[in-house]
């Protein structure tokens, strides 16, 4: 059995759940990004007037894309570098504590954007 198995399980499963969260965000950012390609499909089949293209849309949509690939991207990197640090007798004082926040302030600031987005094109 691999030294300090549990701490590698650990880690493993850490990064697992980084990828799952990387493509979900991904998905997300495909979904936003043909929104409006849907709306041009039901509109022409209800025979309605088309809605324009909307570039703020796409621009969400890729940027979810984009930061789900960069997610992706830090959790391969800080998977390496704990996989090495685990079974080093040195103590490391590196953390990844300014990538996190600025990762979570992203999607925290895309998701109040959607929600600002969303709320002017609300009708009742």
């Amino acid at each position: 059995m691999k030294a300090n198995f549990s701490d590698h399980s650990a880690n493993e499963r850490t990064f697992l759940a980084w990828i799952r969260t990387g493509i979900a965000v991904m998905a997300f950012g495909f979904l936003v990004e043909k929104f409006t390609l849907f709306l041009h499909y039901i509109g022409h089949a209800l025979h309605e007037k088309q809605i324009p293209a909307n570039k703020a849309t796409s621009i969400l949509g890729l940027s979810f894309i984009l930061l789900g690939a960069s997610m992706i991207a830090m959790a391969t990197v800080k998977f390496v570098r704990y996989e090495k640090e685990i079974d080093s007798v040195e103590v490391s004082n590196r953390s990844f504590f300014y990538t996190d926040i600025a990762i979570g302030s992203l999607i925290a600031l895309a998701g109040f954007f959607l929600v600002f987005y969303l709320g002017l094109h609300l009708t009742f």
